[in-house]
């Protein structure tokens, strides 16, 4: 069973999208061994930090080295993905000669209350994953537009053929990542 590092891009306890990784990794556990990957404590990337790296960077490096595969869950912020995200691809991206993200695979989902439901953060992040050397699941794809009925009170996608949708999406990945 492949191990998927799960990498949430928000920080908000109550986050839609951390809801959505959290309801996938429940409802696709018999398929993947879902592995959450904090990134909010990463600090600013800074070349010069490699020197003495901050314990916060070796355990983000020691992690996404740990699994064999990626879920990026991204809400969209102004047209693209928070800043934080991008500041974790290059964290895992240097030193020079020592990336550890090339030749993963990956799958990029996205959740909203919006009409567009995080489309283009998701495209963004999808053009990140391959310019740092990602395999990236180009199909299906997932935007779920999050309305106030998508998630129960105990965090479960109230519809069915969502949750129907969202099974067919996980076996999908789960094959994808079982080509690497």
């Amino acid at each position: 069973m492949k191990k998927i590092g799960v990498i949430v891009g928000s920080l908000r306890t109550g986050s839609l999208n951390r809801k959505l990784a959290e309801a996938v990794a429940g409802m696709a556990s018999d398929l993947m061994e879902f592995v959450p990957i904090e990134i909010g404590s990463l600090p600013h990337y800074n070349d010069d930090l490699w020197a003495e790296p901050p314990a916060e960077v070796t355990a983000f490096k020691d992690a996404i080295d740990s699994v064999d595969a990626f879920l990026f869950v991204v809400p969209e912020y102004n047209r693209d993905v928070p800043g934080f995200v991008a500041n974790a691809l290059d964290w895992g991206s240097r030193p020079w000669g020592k990336a550890t993200w090339p030749g993963n695979p990956c799958a990029v989902i996205s959740a909203s209350p919006g009409a567009i439901s995080g489309a283009v953060a998701a495209q963004h992040m999808r053009t990140r994953c391959v310019a740092v050397g990602m395999h990236v699941m180009g199909h299906p794809e997932v935007y779920m537009r999050t309305d106030g009925a998508f998630f129960s009170e105990a965090g479960e996608i109230t519809r069915e053929e969502t949750r129907s949708f969202l099974r067919g999406w996980a076996e999908s990945f789960a094959s994808f990542a079982s080509k690497f």
